[in-house]
């Protein structure tokens, strides 16, 4: 009895408390202290100690919120101001806010308030100090406060850190924190505001930004990603910069290997430091603009630390919590610190049993392009504006396009269609703030304002990946929605075939067992776009061809090592692929570029010849081990076990196109060796041939003998098998893969992987195109069938139907 009443007694004097420290904070304190600050005090006391930094400080809790309104007779007064209150009325909304704002800021804190504040904060160490706002209702999953109310940098000893406490009270009363309270049902008076004090982190001489525990637009959860700045954060989340990007894969993150799988260098032309007079923002010099914010290392520890706080509360809440994390380096100290961490409010409420896909049905006229938030087509009228002191004029419905937005806009872009900035990555405040009304905008365009006019009519497109696209006019698109908890399982492996990296995290819901062809031509043709062999040369280059090497050296910025440059663009995108389908086998077809294709590359024409008929000339096997041609393949196969051997995803195979005769395949499994990629030494490596020459079928014991198994390109050996140029329209009609010639093929080939006990699959157009050839697969007892991504599902229950007719065959 004695015991509980002391408890009781505890509590009750801690919930009348003024002040808490960090170190006597958890996540159950959201009453006393808002989520901003319980979620650090967590932190503080339970992750510290396993290696994560977080820079001490203390709570003003919500309790002293509303006993300075007690003190202040504030209530009242609040109540009457906001009591003719209309949110949907730009100017209503702005007058009221104003005049809460006022009333607070006039009012004075009461003295033992000061007192305790002035006590804790010498406690602190009389550093200086970041003051954020943090707000009883902010932070929980599914209703995100985040930039709602202000934050103070840089506040120096205790008067300024009193007004700046302040001042975070009165920022409860924003206007785009009284209009998200609309719209999210809270009270306006029900709701405190807690004020955390935390040491400042010098990253005004280093680097800050934000990491989430998935990726951003697709909520593929196997990824962190983070972005990088120079300066302190609010460069990134006001969108004045284009952030660095790193994405890192976490199973092979905590296996110890280096998990990076993609690098992109931002424009960071601008950062915020310390100043005379608070914080001001200065020009970035070029030779740091043109490098990386962070180092690798650094990288990998953060996404470390992003993977433990994701575990950590994902075991506090009982259920998978993906996080939104802010981050700062400490220029002075040369240390990481994590400043502050959130639920992730958008894809983590989301139902997992529902795939929908966006789809345009042609493409329109591009007008502008930037980096794509969510995977939405949208489509509706400009609005420019330039100011928030014109917002009064956007319609809803419109789509609203201005160079950068802030918290200040969001009155309106929540009844906007969509945004389109000039500025700002995917993780500015226009990104975030799209996210979570659920509307897809194009960010960082560059050009926005002056291409867009008011008035016109465009169609929004996130669905491609990273890139988001304006056309001119309403395009046509479509819609599907796909329940994946009642889609059948099939005994035959259903992959997918990927060309672009960019559209592999948003295919990574389908329920695939694996990509059954991972064309690598698009990323060498979207991502390097420089013939291999231009790479190799490029030092001669400079004396024989200086146009072309300085638009080398212009392209491969930040890469002193061109064929480097041609290696780790290769295997990010690679990687990327073999990420979105982990654990699954990823099968990646090295180059199958025709003569043609590979002079449209830079300084192609310098190493190609021309060919009557690109399509049966010097491609694939033939390329690999030819002199003109075997250093460049090296390239790739460097790159295959760079995304092997460094980046830990042993999921991804390779596979060998076009290979006419078994000598053939002996000579580039010895090229593979020689820079390598070897099964000798990678004991989990698998080496397949693509089944598209006819002699694949009619020698295919010998080819078995050299490889794990064949996919079948049903384009080629189509092709082959019936003497048509695919390229040629008259003669389309003759034949396609349906012919009884080429199913007598495909039967052959199938049946000798069976007997050898080798792989066999497709990957080649057939099963996308005719759904019956599906049936005769079935029938042959095929291991896989590839297809591709928008017939997947549909397919997947042809081959269950298929199945059925055929039961009496075993799971393979």
């Amino acid at each position: 009895m004695f015991l509980t009443s002391l408890l009781q007694s505890k509590n009750k004097k801690r919930a009348q408390s003024f002040i808490i420290g960090f170190e006597d904070l958890g996540i159950e304190d959201i009453p006393l202290v808002g989520g901003k600050n319980a979620a650090l005090g967590e932190m503080y006391s339970q992750l510290a100690p396993l290696g994560i930094r977080i820079p001490g400080g203390f709570a003003v809790t919500a309790h002293a919120y509303w006993y300075f309104l007690e003190k202040a007779n504030l209530k009242q007064k609040i109540a009457e101001l906001l009591e003719d209150l209309n949110p949907h009325n730009i100017a209503n909304l702005q007058e009221r806010g104003a005049a809460v704002r006022e009333v607070i800021l006039a009012a004075d804190l009461p003295e033992d308030l000061r007192a305790e504040i002035k006590k804790a904060y010498k406690k602190l160490g009389s550093f200086d100090v970041a003051v954020r706002s943090s707000a009883t209702a902010e932070d929980l999953p599914g209703a995100s406060f985040a930039g709602q109310q202000e934050t103070y940098l840089n506040v120096k000893g205790q008067e300024e850190l009193l007004l700046s406490i302040k001042k975070a009270f009165a920022s409860l009363f924003t206007d785009r924190a009284i209009s998200y309270r609309e719209d999210k049902g809270f009270s306006h008076l029900d709701i405190a505001l807690s004020v955390g004090v935390q040491k400042m982190v010098r990253a005004d001489k280093a680097s800050s930004g934000v990491l989430f525990t998935l990726d951003t637009e697709t909520g593929f959860d196997k990824v962190v990603v983070i972005n990088s700045s120079y300066g302190l954060g609010e460069t990134i989340v006001q969108g004045k910069v284009t952030p660095d990007e790193f994405v890192v894969f976490k199973p092979s993150l905590k296996e110890g290997y280096q998990a990076i799988l993609e690098k992109s260098l931002g424009r960071k032309t601008h950062k915020v430091v310390y100043g005379r007079k608070g914080v001001e923002t200065v020009a970035v010099p070029k030779k740091d603009q043109e490098r990386f914010s962070l180092q690798q290392k650094e990288v990998l520890q953060l996404a470390q630390w992003g993977v433990k706080i994701e575990e950590h509360f994902s075991q506090k809440h009982q259920r998978a919590q993906p996080m939104d994390i802010e981050w700062a380096k400490d220029g002075i100290t040369g240390e990481l610190f994590v400043v502050q961490a959130r639920p992730e409010t958008v894809h983590s409420i989301k139902k997992g049993n529902v795939y929908k896909e966006y789809r345009v049905k042609e493409k329109g006229k591009v007008l502008v392009q930037g980096a794509a938030v969510g995977t939405k087509i949208m489509q509706g009228k400009v609005r420019v504006i330039k100011s928030t002191k014109n917002i009064h004029e956007f319609k809803k419905g419109e789509i609203l396009v201005t160079e950068v937005t802030d918290p200040d806009w969001e009155p309106i872009m929540k009844i906007a269609s969509s945004i389109v900035t000039d500025k700002g990555g995917r993780t500015s405040h226009a990104a975030i703030v799209s996210r979570e009304l659920g509307i897809s905008s194009v960010v960082g365009t560059g050009n926005a304002t002056l291409v867009l006019k008011t008035g016109q009519e465009i169609t929004v497109d996130c669905s491609s990946g990273k890139t988001g696209y304006a056309y001119q006019g309403r395009v046509a698109f479509e819609t599907r929605e796909h329940k994946l908890d009642t889609i059948p399982k099939t005994r035959t492996k259903l992959m997918v075939n990927i060309g672009s990296p960019e559209e592999a995290f948003s295919n990574a819901f389908l329920p695939a067992k694996g990509v059954g062809l991972g064309r690598i031509e698009f990323i060498i043709a979207s991502n390097i776009g420089i013939h291999p062999n231009a790479l190799l040369s490029y030092q001669s280059l400079q004396k024989t061809h200086k146009a072309l090497a300085q638009e080398i050296e212009r392209r491969t910025q930040g890469f002193s090592n061109k064929t480097e440059f041609f290696e780790a663009e290769l295997a990010e995108g690679i990687a990327k692929i073999g990420a979105a389908f982990w654990p699954h086998q990823v099968i990646i077809r090295f180059s199958d570029f025709k003569t043609n294709e590979y002079r449209k590359l830079l300084g192609g024409e310098l190493y190609e010849p021309k060919e009557e008929n690109p399509m049966l000339g010097w491609r694939g096997a033939s390329r690999y081990y030819h002199k003109d041609f075997q250093e460049a393949f090296g390239l790739e196969c460097k790159a295959l076990k760079r995304v092997r051997e460094n980046m830990g995803l042993k999921n991804v195979m390779a596979m060998i196109p076009f290979c006419r005769t078994p000598e053939e395949g002996k000579k580039v499994l010895g090229i593979m060796e020689r820079h390598g990629l070897t099964r000798s030494r990678d004991r989990e490596l698998k080496v397949y041939v693509m089944c598209e020459v006819p002699s694949n079928v009619v020698l295919a014991e010998e080819f078995l003998e050299l490889f794990d198994g064949m996919s079948i390109g049903s384009n080629d050996l189509t092709q082959l098998v019936l003497g048509l140029d695919r390229d040629s329209a008259r003669i389309s009609s003759i034949g396609n893969e349906n012919s009884e010639a080429v199913r007598e093929m495909v039967a052959e080939a199938v049946s000798t992987c069976k007997r050898k006990k080798k792989y066999s699959g497709i990957c080649g157009q057939a099963p996308s195109d005719y759904p019956k050839f599906n049936e005769f697969l079935v029938q042959q007892q095929i291991e896989s069938i590839s297809l591709n991504p928008d017939v997947f599902l549909q397919t997947l229950e042809l081959v269950a139907k298929a199945e059925k007719k055929y039961s009496r065959f075993p799971f393979v």
